[in-house]
């Protein structure tokens, strides 16, 4: 049905049909989470997706847990910056994406 590609990249839907998985971009990317500055200990347990395009844009996402297991909520935030800068406390030093 679709000898037009490899079997590697089709995929099938909820509905049974056969879909490709077609890479619209790719960059790095970096999962935060929030710190209390006294103690270092989680402060929230939302966290944030934040991916790095080629071209240097970003795309970010909050990362919101559910009651439901292994089901976790993506929100786009309101804002969204142009440069990222995070602590990174296993090397306790600033880092940017």
């Amino acid at each position: 049905m679709c000898e037009k590609y490899p079997n590697s990249v089709l995929t099938e839907n909820r509905s049974g049909e056969t879909e490709v998985r077609s890479l619209k971009w790719k960059g790095e990317f970096a999962v935060l989470e929030y710190l209390d500055p006294k103690s270092l200990e989680r402060s929230d347990k939302k966290k944030k997706l934040v991916l790095k395009k080629e071209n240097g844009e970003f795309e970010e996402y909050f990362i919101i847990p559910t009651k439901q297991e292994n089901k976790d909520l993506l929100i786009t935030p309101k804002e969204k910056s142009r440069k990222y800068s995070f602590w990174d406390k296993d090397r306790e030093k600033v880092v940017e994406l």
